[in-house]
């Protein structure tokens, strides 16, 4: 495709990442003032985290004007219309989760009846501050594993209004199940783990089992997974015997790049530099 006429292209998307039941897309509008607004009907249900710009948004909820850290909200089914008659164009990443994984995501939220919204969308708070960091290191780089995590946080953040305090604790059982799953971690972390698989292989729900495992180990599954193969390949450096890309790609990592950025940010150094400082 001309890069030019794809350029000239009023609305643009670009998918993330994709799994079980939800995907990611970065969306780009170039409309404005003088564009007329127009209608679409989402297909799944929907939760975009606004980057960039300011635009109307009008659904059978009502009206809202979304700006930089506000969510976007959107049933299944139902039509919706966007406006720019405040500025030019906007940024948004957003999420698309069929309706078994929103009903499985509001079936572990406390006080939370069904998978649908009662607004057009959630003002930018301080507690979706985390969500649109998330939203913007995925835009960046893409992750599947992260995207999935992700995906998770904006649904329960979306359907339950806040995202913190709501959430039940785990049971006995979901904490042992919690734990099981922290044992499968440790030992198949280079493996292309999903939340999802762990979760059926544990007996838990995708949503369940993500706030029995961040309850129960203190983080969520994405970083437990990210923080053992950081661990595995400190040590396999300290040892020695490969080179950095090996130890990456043993480690479960796909993209040299991201291992070194993700290995400095964790042990201070680059991964060669604190090979030579150990050895």
């Amino acid at each position: 495709m001309d890069e030019t006429l794809a350029s000239a292209q009023p609305i643009t998307s670009r998918l993330l990442a994709e799994g079980a039941g939800w995907r990611a897309e970065e969306v780009i509008c170039r409309c404005g003032p003088d564009d007329p607004g127009f209608e679409e009907a989402h297909d799944w249900t929907a939760v975009a985290a606004v980057m960039s710009g300011v635009f109307t948004y009008r659904t059978w909820q009502g009206r809202a004007v979304l700006a930089r850290g506000a969510l976007m909200l959107g049933e299944a089914g139902k039509c919706f219309e966007c406006g720019h008659e405040h500025g030019m164009g906007d940024r948004c990443v957003s999420f698309h989760f069929s309706p078994a994984f929103a009903e499985d995501v509001a079936g572990g939220l406390a006080g939370v009846r069904r998978a649908g919204f009662a607004r057009p969308s959630l003002a930018p708070v301080d507690s979706l501050a985390p969500l649109m960091v998330e939203a913007r290191a995925l835009a960046a780089a893409p992750d599947p594993l992260r995207a999935e995590q992700a995906a998770i946080a904006m649904a329960s953040a979306a359907l339950a209004g806040d995202q913190d305090g709501r959430l039940q604790r785990p049971s006995a059982r979901e904490e042992a199940q919690a734990v099981q799953a922290a044992r499968i971690i440790q030992q198949r972390f280079a493996e292309p783990l999903t939340i999802a698989g762990l979760a059926a292989e544990v007996g838990l729900s995708r949503r369940r089992f993500a706030t029995a495992f961040r309850a129960t180990l203190g983080a969520t599954p994405y970083h437990y997974i990210l923080g053992r193969r950081l661990e595995a390949a400190a040590e396999r450096l300290a040892a020695g015997e490969d080179g950095v890309l090996q130890v990456a790609l043993d480690c479960g990592f796909g993209d040299l790049s991201e291992f070194t950025r993700r290995f400095s940010a964790r042990f201070g150094r680059p991964p060669a530099r604190w090979r030579r400082a150990r050895a």
